[in-house]
């Protein structure tokens, strides 16, 4: 297990969330794979490019952790049983057709494929694109992994799969979720935080979407704590829970579904740290208050660390150092300042393809989450400064 200090260069501990917008040019050789226009091997070429560039340009942020940005990645939700959110190279235990998995206002969605078949595991791990990621990086690496939550909506609602139970595909999904952790921090990340965008979706009452509006948030917390329990505390120091309302085309899928609904049972795992929207809430002392209300001092033996979001992602105009520094010397009335951190509101780019409509282009997107992740690095500090944190 590493020793990484998330405080050691900031004072107040700062992390990335996870996806950074992926260059034009890259998202151009997903498409073109697609169409088997190109080999899978020019893709990749494309993809350790973006990685390279990636971790290049976060550490010279001064980010004392970096990721690859996902740029290896179809999605968040989608590394484990296919390629390209096109559904190329999708795991023998699904087909194309499952259920909506969010619906966003300007009225696209996305859709995950659907369980035909089990046992289920994964054709790919989050450690296989870390694995390639570390050779290009000085810093610590952090790595996300998508919760097994977020897999069980492959088996539609009220669906069934012949001679394969829901528990049976959910007690694999626990197995494959503990699995992705355990390879990951084997490889060499420093830090582990499981993705849980779909928690506060699950609140939000949506007629087009059922699974939405059917009390799945207890179940789909204790999937989570049934991986999360399984780690000894010094392990679960450095394993995290990541919450936001989601992010796609520069849109959210639920940001209006109150925190009060969601953040209870959120803290109720058992995890070392949380990452945590709240730049774009609209009442952010609100946020700060229930996060500093609910987070627990001891969790199973360790504290939860807090980290709020101060960079709003679907937004171009850049935050500058101060404003981060404000937003943390504020969320510091509310949150201990032993337990805050910093960091980004949501992924930059979840999905591969995204032509990052708000920025006007995906490259100048890219340019500006670099901008944005330089702020919430200066800010920190000097938030740091003047909290009196060392």
């Amino acid at each position: 297990m590493s020793s990484f200090d998330p405080a050691a260069d900031t004072g107040i501990p700062t992390e990335p969330c996870g996806s950074l917008p992926r260059p034009q040019k890259l998202q151009e050789a997903f498409a073109a794979y697609d169409a088997g226009e190109i080999t899978k091997e020019a893709l990749e070429i494309e993809q350790d490019a973006a990685v390279k560039d990636t971790i290049e340009r976060l550490e010279a942020t001064g980010s004392p952790i970096v990721t690859d940005g996902e740029q290896r990645w179809s999605s968040f939700a989608t590394y484990p049983f296919m390629s390209t959110m096109a559904g190329t190279g999708l795991n023998p235990s699904l087909a194309p057709g499952g259920q909506t998995f969010a619906l966003f206002p300007d009225g696209h969605y996305k859709a995950m494929p659907r369980l035909v078949g089990g046992p289920f595991t994964y054709n790919e791990y989050a450690a296989d694109a870390l694995v390639k990621a570390l050779p290009y990086a000085t810093k610590p690496m952090k790595q996300a992994v998508i919760a097994p939550s977020m897999l069980s909506l492959l088996l539609p609602l009220h669906a069934e799969v012949p001679g394969y139970s829901r528990e049976e595909f959910e007690s694999d999904l626990v197995d494959e979720c503990e699995k992705d952790i355990r390879k990951a921090f084997a490889v060499g990340a420093a830090r582990v935080t499981i993705d849980f965008t779909e928690g506060r979706l699950a609140l939000k009452a949506d007629s087009r979407n059922p699974w939405t509006d059917a009390s799945l948030l207890p179940h789909f917390i204790e999937l989570i704590c049934r991986v999360v329990d399984r780690f000894t505390a010094e392990e679960r120091v450095n394993i995290g829970v990541h919450t936001c309302a989601g992010s796609d085309a520069d849109s959210n899928h639920s940001a209006e579904v109150p925190y009060s609904s969601l953040l209870p049972g959120l803290f109720s795992i058992n995890a070392g740290y949380f990452t945590i929207q709240a730049a774009c809430e609209v009442d952010k002392d609100e946020t700060y208050k229930m996060i500093g209300a609910y987070s627990r001092d001891d969790a199973n033996g360790i504290p939860q660390m807090c980290y709020v979001g101060v960079i709003w992602c679907q937004n171009p105009q850049p935050e500058t150092p101060q404003e981060v520094c404000e937003a943390l010397v504020r969320a510091a009335n509310f949150i201990p300042k032993n337990r805050l951190g910093s960091t980004d509101d949501c992924g930059f780019q979840p999905f591969a393809i995204d032509k990052k409509p708000a920025y006007g282009s995906p490259d100048f997107a890219r340019d500006i989450a670099f901008q944005k992740i330089q702020a919430r690095v200066d800010g920190t500090r000097l938030a740091a400064d003047r909290l009196g944190v060392s």
